[in-house]
């Protein structure tokens, strides 16, 4: 059974900082390209940071220089670095597993709320 378990959201003021992990299992996570979406009520959910197998790193402008997106594969895991954040940051996170064509996964999310 694939999971896809996500942590580290919260509450924190504008400024402040969060690291969001995304722990794996059932899959071969090293040959997964990993991702976080973030998803606010009545619109779309948008890639904002991924990786693939090989550690080449994109960004969603809204995000570049202040999150970074890193992976331990020893780990099964992916993370969210977010400094300097907004509030229009509050979102709920997501990470997905993606290995195309052939299967992708989601996790169920985590709620960030950043207060001004």
């Amino acid at each position: 059974q694939v999971q896809l378990v996500e942590s580290g959201g919260g509450l924190v003021q504008a400024g402040g900082s969060l690291r969001l992990s995304c722990a794996a299992s059932g899959i071969a996570f090293s040959i997964y390209s990993m991702g976080w979406y973030r998803q606010t009520p009545g619109k779309q959910r948008d890639v904002i940071a991924s990786i693939t197998k090989d550690g080449r790193c994109t960004y969603a402008e809204s995000v570049k220089g202040r999150f970074t997106i890193s992976r331990d594969n020893a780990k099964n895991t992916v993370y969210l670095q977010m400094n300097s954040l907004k509030p229009e940051d509050t979102a709920v996170y997501s990470c997905n597993a993606d290995n195309p064509p052939y299967s992708r996964y989601w996790g169920q999310g985590t709620q960030v709320t950043v207060s001004s």
